[in-house]
């Protein structure tokens, strides 16, 4: 461990009772590309650094961070309940590993576009419940450009892309790049490269995809990490547990970590934020 890694987990655990609520949506241009296991596995290691985690599943229609937590059966109660007014979001929190918070996802929400304005009210108000008691919120969205995908990454406070070396993934996540270009171009994008061989590929790949949003679309994408390919993780999946509780010293393991110290470093810049809830006003009036 460097003694910088070292530094900014004594920061990160000093700032804890204090630090604002951030908001970080993960997203990718096209699913099986590790997306949800990065969500689970970088919510523990935050919160092994003292930090209140929560994990909402905001793949609406394949919904399944609670298989990779190992939470089988799922949780009772998911954004389903919420939705449709049986419960509120503070009512559906349910216990992960390692000490993280889950909102599980919903099977569909075409149901959203019918709420009244009552129940629309009471779901926003209890927003605030989710952040004044975490110090992260991390959402795995779906995959892909749909409406309800784009809907979270702006809403976000920061939207983390991953991609894989392989040329349709990096395709799909330059398309991912160009709709947010259309929406807001302020967007704060990183951009992280999984199931590399080395560093060098995956650098490759990132300033490839960089160079191309900086040049075509004037977006900017910073860099945020790599994963290198590790066969524990696949066997991480098929044992239904997060590869860093069973594997935490494994080649995906210490790159999660990076990237967790690497988001300290970042947030600890003074950073414009958005108000999170607002996401949830749109989209209850946009026709999904």
């Amino acid at each position: 461990m460097s003694d910088q890694a070292e530094r900014l987990r004594e920061l990160a655990e000093k700032n804890n009772s204090n630090s604002p609520c951030k908001v970080i949506a993960i997203t990718s241009g096209k699913g099986g590309v590790g997306k949800t296991n990065l969500a689970a596995n970088l919510a523990i290691s935050f919160s092994k650094i003292r930090k209140k985690v929560l994990v909402m599943d905001a793949d609406l229609g394949l919904a399944n961070v609670n298989v990779i937590l190992g939470l089988i059966p799922p949780p009772r109660y998911n954004l389903y309940h919420v939705i449709t007014g049986q419960k509120t979001l503070s009512e559906i929190v349910s216990e992960g590993p390692g000490e993280i918070k889950l909102v599980a996802g919903a099977s569909g929400v075409r149901e959203v576009a019918n709420l009244s304005e009552d129940t629309r009210k009471e779901f926003i108000s209890h927003l605030n419940d989710l952040q004044d008691s975490n110090d992260l919120i991390l959402i795995d969205t779906g995959a892909g450009l749909s409406q309800n995908v784009l809907s979270f990454v702006l809403a976000s406070d920061q939207v983390i892309l991953i991609t894989t070396p392989e040329p349709t993934s990096i395709a799909n996540a330059y398309g991912v790049i160009k709709v947010i270009s259309q929406e807001d171009q302020d967007t704060n994008i990183k951009l992280i490269v999984n199931r590399v061989k080395n560093i060098l590929e995956g650098k490759r790949v990132a300033d490839r995809i960089i160079n191309i949003a900086a040049q075509f679309l004037n977006m900017r994408v910073e860099t945020l990490g790599y994963i290198l390919e590790d066969p524990l993780v696949g066997k991480a999946v098929r044992m239904q547990k997060p590869f860093i509780l069973n594997f935490p010293n494994s080649k995906a393991t210490l790159c999660i970590n990076h990237i967790r110290d690497r988001l300290i470093n970042i947030n600890a810049e003074p950073q414009k934020e958005k108000r999170f809830s607002l996401f949830f006003e749109n989209l209850f009036r946009r026709r999904l």
